[in-house]
């Protein structure tokens, strides 16, 4: 008989995570089973187990890496920029960049049935995700392009539109290449950010 690959095979969870996102990409995150995570993974059906406590944890666990690699493109697109305006501007190319490399992820992190009982450290990247959005949105706030107050509706507005921009382009409905995506992107951000700089949000 074959000998068995051992649970240990290097990063076992990454491995798992890797192939869950790989199957993802086929099947969606509702057909997928954890049965056939471990088999592309080259390990035993009881292995997942080892690390997550059903396909819905695993799951989970994709939308939380997910997040922070949202973050993590976001903040380094962000760096680029020598204003805030900018740096907005660039925080959207960044979330669309982001959607264009990890398709998969955010599938699983904005279609997936949210649990009744999320892991706190699930629902914190997240948070940190958003709050980048935020942060964005308060440093133009404080350079005087966008109206004063609270910064939460406008960024939901930026965020709202870079999403839309972001699935149109991942389910293939637009006419445009990854390059012409990003450049619109860009004027996206721009039209959205002097749409919100005439509102009236914020003033209460």
């Amino acid at each position: 008989m074959a000998a068995k690959r051992p649970y240990h095979h290097g990063n076992l969870k990454q491995d798992l995570l890797d192939a869950a996102v790989a199957l993802i990409g086929e099947v969606g995150p509702q057909a997928f089973t954890l049965r056939e995570v471990a088999r592309r993974a080259g390990v035993s059906h009881n292995a997942p187990y080892r690390h997550f406590l059903d396909k819905d944890d695993l799951l989970a666990e994709v939308a939380a890496q997910g997040f922070d690699r949202l973050d993590e493109a976001m903040k380094k697109s962000i760096k680029k920029g020598h204003t805030a305006a900018e740096r907005l501007r660039l925080a959207g190319r960044g979330y669309v960049q982001f959607a264009l490399e990890w398709p998969q992820h955010i599938l699983v992190m904005f279609e997936r049935p949210r649990p009744a009982e999320q892991r706190p450290e699930h629902a914190e990247a997240a948070e940190r995700a958003f709050q980048t959005l935020v942060d964005a949105i308060v440093a133009v706030q404080l350079e005087g392009g966008l109206p004063k107050g609270d910064p939460y509706p406008l960024a939901v507005v930026a965020w709202s539109g870079v999403h839309g921009l972001a699935k149109l382009a991942i389910g293939g409905q637009l006419p445009f290449n990854a390059k012409q995506t990003l450049e619109f992107a860009d004027y996206i951000s721009m039209v959205l950010a002097q749409g919100m700089a005439k509102s009236i949000l914020g003033h209460g």
